[in-house]
């Protein structure tokens, strides 16, 4: 046996297999969390060297639909930031084209997401197109390009507000957006460069890149923005264009007195459906009443009238369950219930703002983007006060323009006021539209944009939603409409079937309200009474068996990181509400103090007394800090959340696992010493 080997085996004798298992699963968990945060930054868009304008590369890869993964091509395109400044330097645009399937495709389509500041790389309905026309989506510069204009100085401010629909949350949204700006100035980028012109010149630089001749589009919401003006630059590179939820221009913000209307409209379809109708004799009615008298808390939990009003608004755009839980059968649900006495559904709508408006957009790219409409903002906020007394108080313009503030929060762009009004185009175009959309209100493209449309015809779906209802609902009948107008400019709604509110949702706002908030009180509960069980344990029979200890530091971690996390998240809901929800003094104390102490009381035993104890737990704890501190930087979002108890549960078994590594490398000192002791005692003469 070599020297090596038996010093081994003599390292893992004094160890223990068991502690060697452990540190080696700690090891491996350890490079888990930091594999996720190298992961989480491994898409990021490049330049390739060398590279020149109009380059594009490209590489086999797979695009996943909703009909399964279909092969594609995925690269980079090279094109100057600013194309109105000589030498301006080049930035890359991810680039994915998802091949048809038959053997001579027809013109290809070209998809435009909505937004603003929204990736145009996520299309699961691409399959619906690929029969017979490759499917080509460009990102947009901004977001999925290798400059990206994060705004975190907007996600932060918006974070700390406690009220969104506010003057001084106004103030501290439009004050982001002038330092984000600054910012990324100050870091080398050419804002004049990220407005709806370039991005329409991107589109034609990957058209010709490729070697297309002519292309379809299809846009929705936003991106039917970028399609008239692609018709208006481009109107030879067209060979026909869908715009599905149809953005005119000027239409980056919303008039309340049309929000009241369509809610007018879902009045009228609630009296006609036998269970809505039987909770409310007039919808809009009593919505208008629990306006005026907002429930302002729910068991205990404050409610925001303007978050729930601005969630609200955001969740009537769709019309069936297929955003849920933000759709609109869901949001007229809460608002029947709260005039009933039940606020549930209004504090979910309220929380649920919160934790996700912060965190919707990419907010530089939001912003460079709804430059176009500066002028009809600018009118907008001249006119005065636009209807405060409506039902939901116009919470949605006010918001996404900060009260008017983000109309000049970033620096004006040559081009921005370009596209400012329709113009005329020739390009065959169809219109599609709900009844029933707050987004993009039917009216606007039909009465604005049509009568400038030489080929324009129109689609209009009875009791639909905005741009998602429209895709979700009946899809064959969609892929019918889509795929024979691009083939043959006829429009054919033979599949549709007369749409219908189903006011009866499985899951309700009300019924996730009243969830979550159970587990937010509840799950802390159960972790103090177990917490307080297990030291009667220790205190009763000195320690846990050892399959116990495992499970306890191990798996229970989870429950008492999480029920920690939620007690944290109700102290801040009730006493500190401008503390943000991922702040990460709250998550690492939160979590990292029941994890650490639970650990700690799952590894003492009887042998250790006193001040053995004491370091003891104060290790367990400070080692769980720590680790939690690191979990937290591995992740955003709720995912943070995961990682951060991840880590305080490694931090806090480490710290145990050494002090018990030391433990015994003492003991087994003294007993050397006591054997050399005894043997020399043995082998000296008698005296």
């Amino acid at each position: 046996m070599s020297r090596t080997t038996h010093t081994r085996r003599n390292l893992v004798a004094r160890m223990g297999y068991a502690r060697v298992t452990g540190l080696i699963l700690i090891a491996i968990l350890a490079l888990g969390l930091a594999y996720v945060k190298v992961e989480s930054g491994s898409n990021k868009v490049s330049v390739p060297a060398g590279a020149k304008a109009g380059q594009l590369t490209l590489h086999p890869c797979r695009y996943a639909t909703e009909k399964g993964s279909y092969a594609a091509d995925c690269g980079t395109l090279v094109v100057p930031e600013n194309r109105g400044k000589p030498g301006s330097r080049l930035i890359g645009v991810r680039v994915i084209r998802i091949k048809a399937l038959a053997a001579h495709p027809g013109a290809p389509v070209f998809r435009l997401q909505g937004g603003p500041g929204v990736t145009n790389l996520a299309f699961p309905e691409a399959s619906r197109l690929a029969q017979n026309h490759d499917v080509v989506l460009v990102g947009y510069r901004g977001i999925d390009s290798s400059v990206r204009l994060d705004c975190p100085e907007v996600s932060s401010a918006l974070k700390r507000s406690t009220d969104f629909i506010s003057e001084k949350s106004y103030r501290a949204y439009t004050q982001a957006f002038r330092d984000c700006a600054t910012r990324l100035q100050a870091e080398g980028v050419d804002l004049a460069g990220y407005t709806l012109p370039e991005q329409v010149d991107d589109l034609e630089a990957a058209r010709r890149a490729l070697g297309y001749e002519r292309i379809n589009l299809v846009s929705e919401s936003v991106g039917t923005r970028l399609a008239m003006i692609y018709a208006w630059r481009y109107p030879r590179s067209i060979n026909r264009s869908v715009l599905i939820g149809v953005n005119p221009p000027g239409h980056f913000l919303w008039d309340p007195k049309v929000t009241d209307q369509l809610i007018g409209r879902y009045s009228r379809v609630c009296a006609q459906d036998a269970g809505c109708s039987k909770r409310t004799d007039d919808l809009a009615s009593s919505m208008r009443q629990t306006s005026v008298h907002m429930p302002h808390r729910f068991w205990g939990l404050p409610i925001s009238a303007g978050d729930a009003k601005l969630a609200s608004f955001f969740g009537l755009m769709q019309s069936t369950s297929a955003s849920e839980p933000l759709s609109a059968p869901m949001t007229i649900g809460s608002w029947i219930s709260a005039a009933h006495g039940d606020p549930s559904g209004l504090w979910f709508l309220s929380f649920m703002a919160r934790m996700a408006f912060p965190q919707a957009f990419v907010w530089g790219e939001m912003a460079a983007v709804s430059r176009a409409d500066t002028r009809a903002a600018d009118r907008y906020v001249a006119e005065g006060p636009h209807r405060d007394d409506s039902i939901l108080g116009n919470a949605g313009t006010k918001f996404i323009w900060g009260g008017g503030g983000l109309a000049h929060a970033f620096p004006p762009a040559p081009d921005s006021n370009e596209y400012s009004r329709v113009r005329d185009s020739n390009v065959p175009t169809l219109l599609v539209n709900g009844t029933l959309d707050f987004a993009t209100p039917a009216t606007n493209g039909f009465h604005e944009l049509l009568p400038h449309l030489t080929n324009g015809r129109k689609v209009v779906l009875a009791n639909v939603g905005h741009s998602d209802t429209i895709w979700s609902f009946e899809p064959k009948a969609n892929a019918r409409l889509l795929n024979t107008y691009f083939d043959t400019g006829r429009v054919d709604t033979s599949l549709y079937t007369p749409a219908k509110v189903d006011f009866t949702p499985h899951v309700t706002q009300t019924a996730l309200g009243k969830g979550f908030v159970g587990v937010l009180y509840g799950l802390p509960f159960i972790v103090l009474v177990s917490l307080l069980l297990m030291w009667r344990r220790v205190q009763g029979r000195g320690r846990f068996s050892r399959p116990a200890s495992v499970l306890l530091r191990s798996i229970y971690t989870l429950v008492l990181g999480l029920g920690g996390w939620l007690a944290g998240v109700t102290v801040v809901l009730l006493a500190f509400p401008a503390v943000p929800l991922d702040d990460t003094a709250l998550a690492v104390l939160s979590i990292g103090v029941p994890v650490g102490l639970g650990i700690y009381l799952a590894w003492v035993n009887s042998e250790l007394q006193g001040r053995s104890r004491t370091i003891g737990c104060v290790t367990s704890i400070a080692a769980a800090l720590a680790g939690a501190w690191l979990g937290f930087h591995a992740a955003t979002g709720l995912m943070a959340v995961i990682t951060t108890i991840v880590g305080a549960a490694l931090g806090a078994n480490l710290g145990v696992l050494l002090l018990d590594v030391h433990r015994s490398r003492r003991a087994h000192d003294r007993s050397a010493d006591t054997i050399a002791a005894d043997s020399v005692a043995l082998h000296s003469p008698a005296s």
